[in-house]
C-alpha cells in the first residue's frame, strides 16, 4: 500500500519553492505527489490517470515558467490537479468535488493561476492565441503562454484551427502536445499515426531535415521528450520559453504512470473513479442489496441499442472518443464496421452522421449532453435543414453533480426545441428508454434522446395512454395538471400524493415525446385548472416553456407554470443537492402548486445569472 501522504497538506506548495527545489530532490517530489494523488482521489473520486501522467511535466513547468505572469493553460483540465496542489492547494483535496469544496477542473475562483475554468476538450490553444494577441497589444513582450494539451484533445477541429492562426503569426506560443496515446480511449484517426512517426522516425523520415507535420504550417518542433524526465522537460521548456515563437513540445507521457492498476486498466488507465480502493483501483464491495441489480441508464441504452442493431443492418452508431462512456462499446464488440469513433469531434461527428444518413443509413450519434451543444450548428444545417433521419443519444443530460458547471446537460432541451422538425423524448425509465429509441430510430428525420448520469430506477407504469401522452396516475378531480418530463416523474408523483392529501385533484401526465407537444397534452391542459411542467434542464426556454407557448398558440387559457433549473451556471455538488436548490424535490414542487393556485410567485424560479458559489 503506498504511504500516507502528509506532507503535502501540512506545508503547502507554490510556484517559487517549486523554482527552489534543489534538482536532485525533484524525483522524490514526484513520488511524493503521486502518493498524494492517488490516496485523495481514491478517496473522493475524481481523474486519477490523466493526472499521474503529468507529475513531471507540470513540475517542469512551474520550473520554467512564472505563474501567474506566466500563463499555464491545461486543456479540457482533468489534468490539472498536479498544477493545484503545486500552486497551493494541497490541503483542499480533501473535499475535490465536494459541494463546496475543490473543483475537478481549473476555477479562476480558486487561484490567480487557474486562467480559465476549461473542462471541453481542444480549447487551450485558442485562449492562448488570444492571451498571446493580448499581450503584444499591450507590450507585455516578456510574458510567455503555454497551452498543455492531450494527443486526444488534439484530434478536435477547433485546436487545429487555433494552430492555424498561431503558426502563421509568429507570436510566441508554447504548445505542450502531452502525447500518453489516449483520451478516455487510445487516440483515433492520422494524427496518432503521425505521432507514432515522430516517435520512432525511419531512416526516410531523418533525412527530412526535421520536417513533420508540425514545421509545415510554422512552429519549431521540440523532442519527442520524455514526459517523466524533469530535467530533460526542464531544458527543452526552456528553450522553447527562450525562442520568443511558436513552439510544439512534444512530451511522451504514460497515463496512470506510477500506479499499476491505472497502467494496467485496458478501458482508460483509471481515467475517472469513484470511491475506489487505493492498492487496486477497484470500487470497495458495496453491500449486498435487496431486488434486482441497479441498472445505469448508460448500461440500458447500450444493451438497446445492440438488441436494435441485430434487427437492422443500416443502423450505425457514431461517436466522439466515449466509446465505452456512452455505452457503444457493446455495439463496437460485435459490429466493429458500423460503430465509428471520430475522436474529440463532436461537430464533425454530427455532420458524418448526416453523410451516412445521405448514403441510407441511421445513424445514432451517442454524446455526453454537455458536448453536443458544441455542436449545435450542424444539428440545425447538416441534420435538420435536410431532415435527414438521425438520432441523437445525449447522455448525462440535467445536473450530473461533482464535474460542475461545464458538464451539467441543462441546456440540450433547449437548443434542440429550435431545430425544425426534430422529435425530442425524454423516458421516465428503463422500459420507456428501450421503447422511445426503438420509435426514434424508426422516425424518418432528426430525433434525440436525453437521460441522466446514474442509476435507472424502477419501471413506472402508466394508468393508461391516450396518444403518445402516458397518464401516471389521475385523482379523478382536474385541478392541477403536473406535466413530467422524464426522470422527474418520481418526484411528480410524490408531490401528487402531498397535494392530493390537501384536497387538491391531481394528474400526473407524461408525454414521452416533449416536442412536438403532442394534441393530447393540449386536451388535458385544456380541462385543468392550472398546469405545472417539471424538467431536469434549464426552464428558459425549456420543453416546458415550449408546452407554454403551444398552449397560447391554441387558445388554451389555463396558466401555465415552469419549474426547472435556474438560468445559471450550477457549480458541483451531490445531485439531489443540486436539485432540490432548484426547486426540484416533492415538497417543493407541491408548494410551487400550491403558491401558483394562490396567485403568488414562485420565490425559487425567479430569474437568476451568474455562478452561484
Amino acid at each position: 500500500m503506498p504511504p500516507t501522504a502528509t506532507v503535502l497538506p501540512r506545508n503547502p506548495l507554490g510556484p517559487h519553492d517549486v523554482r527552489a527545489l534543489p534538482t536532485g530532490q525533484l524525483a522524490a517530489l514526484a513520488q511524493d505527489i503521486r502518493t498524494f494523488l492517488i490516496e485523495k482521489v481514491c478517496a473522493t473520486g475524481g481523474h486519477l490517470g490523466p493526472n499521474l501522467g503529468v507529475v513531471e511535466l507540470t513540475i517542469a513547468l512551474h520550473r520554467v515558467f512564472d505563474s501567474p505572469r506566466d500563463a499555464l493553460l491545461f486543456d479540457t483540465g482533468h489534468q490539472s490537479y498536479v498544477h493545484k496542489i503545486l500552486t497551493g492547494r494541497a490541503a483542499d483535496f480533501d473535499r475535490l468535488r465536494q459541494a463546496g469544496g475543490l473543483s475537478g477542473y481549473p476555477s479562476r475562483a480558486e487561484s490567480a493561476h487557474d486562467w480559465s475554468e476549461n473542462s471541453h476538450a481542444s480549447t487551450s490553444l485558442s485562449y492562448a492565441d488570444g492571451l498571446a494577441k493580448a499581450h503584444e497589444l499591450r507590450g507585455h513582450r516578456d510574458r510567455s503562454v503555454v497551452a498543455v494539451i492531450g494527443d486526444g484533445a488534439m484530434t478536435g477541429g477547433m485546436a487545429w484551427e487555433a494552430l492555424n492562426n498561431i503558426g502563421a503569426a509568429g507570436r510566441p506560443v508554447v504548445v505542450v502536445l502531452n502525447d500518453n496515446g489516449r483520451s478516455y480511449a487510445p487516440t483515433t484517426g492520422a494524427l496518432t499515426n503521425q505521432l507514432h512517426a515522430l516517435k520512432h522516425p525511419t531512416a526516410t523520415a531523418r533525412d527530412q531535415a526535421g520536417e513533420n507535420l508540425f514545421t509545415r504550417i510554422g512552429f519549431t518542433y521540440l523532442g519527442p521528450v520524455d514526459g517523466h524526465d524533469t530535467r530533460a522537460l526542464e531544458a527543452v521548456l526552456d528553450r522553447a520559453r527562450l525562442l520568443r515563437r511558436p513552439v510544439l513540445v512534444h512530451a511522451v507521457t504514460v497515463k496512470g504512470s506510477g500506479f499499476a492498476p491505472a497502467e494496467d486498466d485496458e478501458a482508460d488507465c483509471l481515467h475517472a473513479v469513484g470511491t475506489v480502493d487505493a492498492v487496486t483501483g477497484r470500487p470497495a464491495a458495496a453491500p449486498a442489496a435487496s431486488g434486482p441489480p441497479a441498472v445505469s441508464w448508460t448500461g440500458v441504452f447500450g444493451r438497446a441499442l445492440l438488441e436494435l442493431a441485430g434487427e437492422r443492418e443500416d443502423l450505425v452508431a457514431i461517436t466522439a472518443s466515449m466509446l465505452r462512456p456512452t455505452g457503444l462499446h457493446p455495439m463496437a464488440v460485435k459490429y466493429p464496421d458500423r460503430v465509428f469513433d471520430v475522436g474529440i469531434a463532436e461537430q464533425h461527428a454530427v455532420t458524418s452522421a448526416a453523410g451516412l444518413a445521405m448514403g441510407g443509413f441511421h445513424p445514432v450519434v451517442a454524446l455526453y449532453s454537455t458536448f453536443l451543444t458544441r455542436a449545435v450548428d450542424q444539428v440545425l444545417m447538416d441534420v435538420a435543414l435536410h431532415r435527414l433521419p438521425v438520432t441523437f443519444v445525449l447522455d448525462r443530460a440535467g445536473v450530473t453533480g461533482p464535474d460542475g458547471a461545464s458538464h451539467h446537460g441543462m441546456w440540450d432541451a433547449s437548443l434542440l426545441g429550435i431545430v425544425p422538425g426534430l422529435r425530442l423524448a425524454v423516458p421516465r425509465d428503463s422500459g420507456q428508454l428501450r421503447s422511445l429509441l426503438r420509435e426514434a430510430t424508426a422516425h424518418e428525420g432528426p430525433t434525440a434522446l436525453r437521460f441522466p448520469k446514474g442509476t435507472a430506477g424502477q419501471d413506472l407504469e402508466a394508468v393508461r395512454r391516450t396518444g403518445s401522452v402516458d397518464v401516471l396516475s389521475a385523482s379523478g378531480m382536474r385541478d392541477v395538471l403536473l406535466v413530467s418530463y422524464g426522470p422527474m416523474a418520481p418526484l411528480c408523483l410524490q408531490a401528487a400524493t402531498l397535494l392530493t392529501e390537501r384536497g387538491i385533484g391531481v394528474t400526473v401526465a407524461d408525454p414521452r415525446w416533449a416536442i412536438p407537444v403532442a394534441p393530447e397534452l393540449l386536451e388535458l391542459a385544456s380541462r385543468h385548472r392550472l398546469v405545472v411542467t417539471v424538467e431536469d434542464n434549464s426552464r428558459t426556454g425549456g420543453v416546458g416553456s415550449t408546452l407554454a407557448q403551444t398552449a397560447r398558440d391554441h387558445a388554451i387559457t389555463t396558466p401555465v407554470h415552469n419549474l426547472g433549473l435556474p438560468r445559471a451556471f450550477l457549480t458541483h455538488g451531490p445531485r439531489e443537492q443540486l436539485l432540490a436548490d432548484a426547486g426540484l424535490t416533492a415538497e417543493r414542487i407541491a408548494g410551487a402548486v400550491l403558491r401558483a393556485r394562490a396567485g403568488k410567485p414562485l420565490a425559487h424560479t425567479a430569474p437568476t445569472d451568474g455562478i452561484p458559489r
